[in-house]
Parts: structure tokens; sequence; C-alpha cells
């Protein structure tokens, strides 16, 4: 497995694909917990030692799930990254952010009860809270270092400003963002203002939520809880558009002899070295998948051929539903 460094040469090196555990405990329908342990043992035996999730992820599921899955593993050989701050209630729903000092501390005292464990390797507050100065949420994250439970301080979904800001207060590692074929946002403003700082990105959604996984079809069941039900580019007539760009792409990985899957997530790793993608495989036939992307190369031909099949800005429909994206420092 190659390997990749987040940031500049203090922060993490990591394998160069991740593994996104979301879709194991949360938004996309009922998931197989055995079958999940399986794929992040499948991962793990790969050389994937990049394990993302968050706490809210099935409000704590997730972070139990990896514990489970860790149990007789090398804990030190693996690199836990966790967002915080989502409030949640009683019926699953999402409550807004909390970036308090405060909450900053509990949230991760109690991810370390979750994963048993005595740090996290790297801690980021999932969405900015509007209420709580950028400044103040990293202060407290930076004595979390200082005490040895967070290794480094990683950012999600922030614009270019908060980036700097944030930066200027701990050292940032890496910045999590949506990237992919059809979400190209942060590179006009983010992406240079992270190479600027050396601060690298792991790249969530590289294949839109398996929207250009090449698997989706027009009429696709959704499972009961699967949020997919209410994004923009799943709906009406934007997903018969998305999908014509996904039958484009498919003709260049028909004659690169690749899966549509594969060049698209080749394609988000090819973007440079300080790029991470963070694959969300939950079985273990599509993380076999998801690892073909490390054995294609992409020559300069293909990422033209790439580019013409699916131009920037050709998706129709945002990448979240309106209420979703209005949380997206990201987006401003």
């Amino acid at each position: 497995m190659d390997s990749r460094t987040l940031g500049t040469a203090a922060g993490p090196r990591v394998s160069a694909l991740g593994l996104g555990c979301m879709g194991m405990s949360a938004l996309y329908g009922p998931a197989d917990r055995g079958e999940s342990i399986a794929t992040i043992h499948a991962a793990l035996d790969a050389g994937i030692d990049l394990l993302d999730t968050g706490d809210f992820y099935g409000m704590g599921h997730n972070e139990l799930l990896i514990a489970e899955a860790l149990r007789g593993r090398d804990r030190d050989g693996v690199h836990i990254s966790v967002k915080f701050g989502a409030l949640r209630d009683a019926d699953g729903g999402f409550a807004g952010y909390d970036g308090r000092p405060a909450a900053v501390k509990n949230s991760l005292a109690y991810t370390l009860v979750r994963l048993g464990a005595d740090h996290v390797d790297t801690y980021r507050i999932a969405r900015v809270d509007p209420d709580v100065p950028i400044e103040e949420t990293i202060g407290a994250m930076a004595e979390e270092v200082k005490a040895g439970r967070v290794r480094h301080i990683g950012l999600s979904e922030v614009g270019a400003e908060t980036i700097r800001r944030a930066h200027a207060v701990h050292p940032i590692s890496d910045l999590q963002i949506e990237y992919s074929l059809i979400s190209r946002g942060i590179e006009a403003e983010i992406l240079p203002t992270c190479r600027e700082l050396g601060i690298g990105i792991t790249a969530y959604g590289v294949l839109s939520r398996g929207l250009i996984s090449g698997h989706w079809q027009r009429d696709a069941a959704l499972a009961p809880g699967d949020f997919r039900g209410m994004s923009p580019r799943f709906g009406g007539d934007n997903l018969a558009h998305n999908l014509a760009l996904v039958d484009a792409l498919r003709s260049v990985a028909d004659a690169k002899g690749t899966t549509v899957a594969q060049i698209a997530i080749a394609w988000v790793l090819a973007q440079g070295d300080d790029i991470v993608p963070l694959v969300g495989a939950r079985r273990r036939e599509r993380l076999t998948e998801a690892l073909g992307a490390l054995d294609t190369t992409l020559t300069a031909d293909d990422l033209a051929a790439i580019e013409r099949a699916v131009p920037v800005g050709s998706a129709a429909g945002e990448r979240y539903a309106a209420a979703q994206m209005a949380h997206l420092d990201s987006e401003r």
C-alpha cells in the first residue's frame, strides 16, 4: 500500500486510501454488522490504516463498531479520524453543532470510552458552530493535543478564511471535504489555501455517495433512512442528467480497462500526493473494487478524456439539500 503525508512533514503518514465507515452505521439504510467488520478487517489486511468516523454516526454506534473490529489488532498501527460536534435528537434528527470548548472536551471523553482508546489520531469538528469563534474550538482541541489525548487536529467543510484562522491557533494536518469529479468547488480557493499552508486533504464523497460508482440505477429503490432520497443530485431530471455523465465516464473506463468507480477514485488520487480519498465501502466486494484504483495510472490523455466526459461544473443539483448546505462554511 502506498502512503501519503497529510500536511507538512509533521503531519501523519497514512495509506493512500482511507476507509470511511459512516455507511456501516447510518444514513444509507440498514447495514450488516458482520459484513461491516469483515470489510474493516479486509481494509486493514490490504494496508489501509486510515479509518474515518464521527461520534454522531449512528449516535456512537460507528465508534463502537470500529472498536469491536480492532480487538486483537495493533491499535497503534491504525489512524482513527473522528468528527464531533453534531447534535442529535431522540428521533435521529440533527439539531445543529456545538463547538464550545466544554463540548470539545466532553465529546472527546465519550469517544475515547467508546473506542476503548487513550487517544484519537485526528480530531475535527464536523461543521463550524456559527455561535463559537473557530479560534475557541481549535484552542480547546490544542489543549487536548498537549494532554496527549489528540495527536493531530483537522478541519471539515470549511472555507479558506476559516482555514487560515484555525491554522493560526494550531497547525492543521488536513481538511476533510467533499471532492470528486462532480464536486470540484475546492479547486478555486480552498485547495490552493491548503497547499499554501501545508494542509492535506482527506476527500470524502469521491464516488458522490454511489452516484458515479457505475452501479447506481435510475430506478434504484432506496432503503428507509437512506438520506440520498433527499439529495438533489439523486432526484428526477437531476438524476437522469448525472447518470448521463456516468455513461460518458464509463466509455473512458472501458477504454482504459477499469471500472467506473476505479477511474473516478484514480482521478482523485491523481490530483496530488497531498490528497487521500476516503472510500465508503460497506462490503468487501466494493472495497476490492476501490483498491483497484491504486493500480490505475492515468496518463495526460486519460485525464483529458475524463475532463471531456465530466467537465467542471457539469453536475445537476447541489451536493446537499438546502438545509444542510446552510451549515457548510466551505460554501460561503
